[in-house]
């Protein structure tokens, strides 16, 4: 099994992995959730912000892979080798679980989605018809991806391009009605909002913002798939700069088509209801095809980071050893099999939930913080130490520049979500420990360095406080 030629993945292929995991369900829900925060005053700000952070973070990426071609799947690896083992976990187990609870959130979106045109038996995403569905969706593309990554990737991509149309679609009527005037009344607020300050205002975009720039790192993670390593680098700038621009004209070509009171109150997915407002019905109907279809190959796409990532990990003693086994189509199937599993366990708790959709959005986008913190502060020291760096020394600086202001921007990212989010993803965190310890005990390694045991412990006492505050109430999700 193991003497299996690896299939290989172009450039064109690990761009469409990183525009098929970066376009899924967050772009279709911008118009509503920025009207709902801000004008185009703030929303030009907040990209301004996450376009900066987030570029930094695909220049470390790229740095990353340029500099180190020898490590593989490239989130919790490089925290790893920048942080140790402990901290390397965390990282895999942070980012594996908000690929579960992004995946989670695509079938809310899906059946609020078909709760368009069967109201009374999909609602919000969150009716027992609505999970039952999910539930069925989510098994039936278990079995396809245990088929083959290679087969998976390839529907992925011709997924991807078929994603893409109704979003150029949407974009070119907005241009096409666009009201000068009408931008100019939303651009500081807009009539019948209420007052915010303005750095409330960006302050309420920012989960939004990370979670849609979520996929940033797909070619970087199926890196040991890659024909060429520099591949890996240019498809994570190429997807990033491509996708970025959709975004940013979802956003703010709206607000120049109808009054910002009137985007910020459409159903999700806001783009159909903004673009209903201005064409018509067939405009609703023909984005939530798009959703369907976009979502369907985020899951995919998602599926594939998430099962890969636990194989790494275990195949580098991250995880137990039972994850890094394969089929006969070198499929992590125990990978897939666990991920797809607590997938489910989470979709059916959305059933008493309050508001799944925004929940899971917001715990995704936290999720994936600390992974992203690790990568740009690995990026500082392997820039500070030189490694990797002996032909082109000159870059050093550049690359030293760029990781800062990742870390600076995560960590800003940490703060605008609040400590609710923290301590909620802290209370995830302290029993996925579990599979560290058993890891660790089939090594027979040493559990956790000084400076590791204390990182557990504040891990522990998070996770302890977010418990009591979800028993008391004190937190609600």
């Amino acid at each position: 099994m193991a003497d299996k030629p690896v299939g290989k993945l172009s450039l064109f292929s690990l761009t469409a992995m990183v525009v098929g995991s970066m376009v899924g369900a967050g772009i279709f829900n911008l118009p509503g959730r920025f009207a709902t925060a801000t004008g185009p005053f703030g929303a030009i700000i907040a990209w301004a912000i996450a376009g900066t952070g987030m570029y930094m973070l695909a220049r470390v990426f790229q740095a990353l892979a340029e500099r180190r071609p020898d490590i593989d799947s490239g989130v919790f690896a490089y925290a790893k080798a920048g942080f140790g083992d402990y901290m390397g976990f965390l990282s895999a187990f942070g980012y594996w679980l908000g690929s579960c609870l992004g995946n989670v959130f695509y079938w809310v979106l899906i059946g609020s989605t078909l709760g368009f045109f069967f109201p009374a038996a999909f609602g919000d995403g969150s009716t027992a018809i609505a999970i039952i569905v999910s539930l069925i969706g989510i098994w039936s593309f278990h079995f396809m991806i245990l088929r083959g990554v290679e087969q998976a990737t390839f529907i992925n991509t011709v997924v991807t391009i078929a994603k893409i149309v109704p979003l150029i679609v949407a974009i070119l009527a907005f241009i096409f009605f666009f009201n000068y005037s009408q931008f100019s009344e939303n651009f500081f607020g807009g009539v019948g909002m209420p007052e915010k300050t303005l750095l409330a205002q960006v302050r309420d975009t920012m989960l939004i913002t990370v979670f849609v720039f979520l996929g940033i790192e797909g070619a970087s993670v199926y890196s040991r798939f890659a024909k060429k390593r520099s591949d890996v680098g240019s498809a994570t700038i190429l997807g990033f700069v491509a996708v970025t621009g959709l975004m940013v004209a979802i956003t703010l070509l709206p607000f120049a088509t109808a009054p910002r009171a009137a985007i910020a109150g459409v159903q999700n997915p806001s783009l159909a209801g903004a673009l209903e407002l201005v064409v018509g019905h067939w405009g609703a109907v023909f984005i939530s095809i798009g959703v369907l279809v976009s979502v369907l190959g985020a899951y995919l796409a998602w599926s594939l980071i998430c099962a890969e990532v636990l194989f790494a990990a275990a195949k580098s003693n991250d995880m137990p050893k039972m994850f890094a086994a394969q089929n006969g189509n070198r499929v992590p199937a125990n990978a897939l099999w666990l991920t797809n599993i607590v997938v489910s366990l989470f979709v059916i708790s959305t059933y008493w939930s309050r508001d799944a959709f925004n929940f899971m959005l917001d715990m995704t986008s936290v999720t994936a913080l600390l992974p992203y913190l690790l990568v740009a502060g690995y990026g500082v020291l392997l820039a500070r130490s030189g490694v990797g760096y002996e032909k082109t020394p000159d870059k050093r600086g550049r690359d030293q520049i760029f990781g800062w202001i990742a870390v600076i921007y995560t960590l800003f990212m940490f703060v605008a979500a609040g400590l609710k989010y923290v301590l909620l993803v802290a209370v995830l965190f302290v029993p996925g420990t579990v599979l560290y310890f058993w890891a660790r005990r089939e090594q027979k390694a040493r559990l956790f360095t000084p400076v590791e045991l204390i990182v557990f412990a504040v891990t522990v006492i998070a996770g302890l406080i977010g418990a009591y505050g979800l028993a008391t109430g004190i937190i609600t999700p």
